[in-house]
């Protein structure tokens, strides 16, 4: 592939040089995939309006996230397994991120650990937390972020329980994974990657692996983690967490108005609304669709952001014509990354950027903070009652 001209072409370039178990893991949803797919397919049904002889000069697509100046409203989700799409990986998204000027997010089930992104960057990057029972170690992560200097804190809510997604199952994707036959036979024909893996000693979970007494290996890192999500996770415990961290704090998962104010009401910076990628319950609606209603609900209390089935600049025009102030985006940057590295991360930010600001300035926009529901032809099109004011 010679000209890569958008996400797409990244996606077919990384699922041809990536081994199955680990595309399917991040390009999946939960049961049918219909909100994965939905994700993607309702931003489709979203049109534009063109607009003429309009000065189209002197763009920016420069905003702020929480205060942070960013150079587009994008910010790199956290991903597990990131650094098994390439190795390395988080440690690359983030260079990538760092150079282009947007947030990058490491998950808490990240490759690379938080001191290996802290010492591979120059700026501080945000960290994702989920919530286990062991909280004297959720304690500690929440510390080691601190000391890594990271200037966000992204608690995940939707994750108390793990949804089933049937390729994983099928892949014999588990800690340590299943080296199976037809395994081995894929990854031996991706000859890049495994010269990759080969190159780098991070290959476990680096946020957990040596930091949880009795966790040594990726044996029992698997039976520590399968009993580890919480599902007593309560506003009590989003409240504890805000204290201990004492900085900006970003809660992710987000789908209803009624959660929303309740997060607003916890003293959060930003949340995001968002279904985890169609990764956890099959069936809901697409984040898009859930955005207008909840943006509408926290009016100005609270940051309003989104990430599901952004594949464009023009879905995250459209999203923030819908409300959100931010995007997040997973795939898309991993497709990237599995694609080509940290050249591939770029190129997907640098696909992003374009797209966004072209699509801006078509739409009779020259600054991205102007943008709202009146850039769409239907704004109502996806069944929410909006209202015109400016985001």
């Amino acid at each position: 592939m010679t000209v890569i001209t958008c996400i797409e072409d990244l996606r077919r370039l990384a699922q041809r040089r990536v081994p199955r178990m680990f595309y399917d893991y991040a390009d999946s949803g939960s049961w049918t995939e219909s909100t994965y797919r939905a994700n993607e397919d309702d931003f489709r049904r979203l049109k534009l309006r063109q607009r003429v002889a309009v000065n189209m000069d002197g763009r920016s697509t420069a905003t702020t996230m929480i205060g942070q100046p960013v150079a587009m409203p994008v910010a790199i989700a956290p991903t597990g397994l990131t650094g098994m799409q390439h190795a390395d990986g988080e440690i690359l998204a983030a260079r990538a991120a760092e150079k282009f000027g947007v947030p990058f997010t490491l998950s808490t089930m990240s490759i690379c650990s938080i001191e290996d992104v802290a010492a591979a960057t120059t700026k501080p990057f945000w960290f994702q937390l989920y919530v286990m029972r062991d909280r004297t170690f959720v304690e500690r992560l929440i510390d080691r972020a601190k000391a890594a200097g990271c200037s966000a804190l992204v608690l995940t809510l939707d994750l108390q329980i793990l949804g089933q997604r049937h390729k994983d199952l099928k892949n014999g994707l588990s800690a340590p994974p299943k080296l199976t036959l037809p395994n081995l036979l894929d990854m031996m024909t991706k000859p890049r990657w495994c010269l990759g893996m080969l190159g780098t000693s991070r290959r476990g979970f680096g946020n957990i692996v040596g930091h949880v007494d009795g966790v040594d290996d990726m044996s029992s890192l698997g039976q520590w983690t399968a009993q580890q999500f919480d599902p007593r996770l309560s506003w009590a415990d989003v409240e504890w967490i805000k204290k201990h961290w004492g900085g900006p704090l970003i809660l992710k998962g987000v789908m209803e108005p009624e959660d929303a104010r309740l997060a607003a009401g916890s003293g959060a910076d930003a949340l995001v609304v968002s279904n985890h990628g169609g990764r956890q319950l099959d069936g809901a609606p697409s984040a898009i669709e859930a955005l207008p209603a909840i943006a509408e609900a926290v009016g100005r209390d609270i940051e309003v952001w989104m990430d599901g089935g952004i594949r464009s600049g023009q879905d995250v025009l459209k999203a923030r014509a819908l409300g959100a102030r931010g995007t997040m985006i997973g795939r898309a940057f991993l497709y990237g990354l599995g694609a080509m590295g940290e050249a591939g991360v770029t190129k997907a930010l640098e696909i992003l950027h374009k797209e966004l600001d072209l699509t801006m300035a078509f739409c009779g926009h020259t600054a991205i903070d102007t943008v709202d529901a009146r850039i769409l032809a239907h704004p109502g099109s996806l069944g929410c009652r909006l209202s015109p004011e400016p985001a």
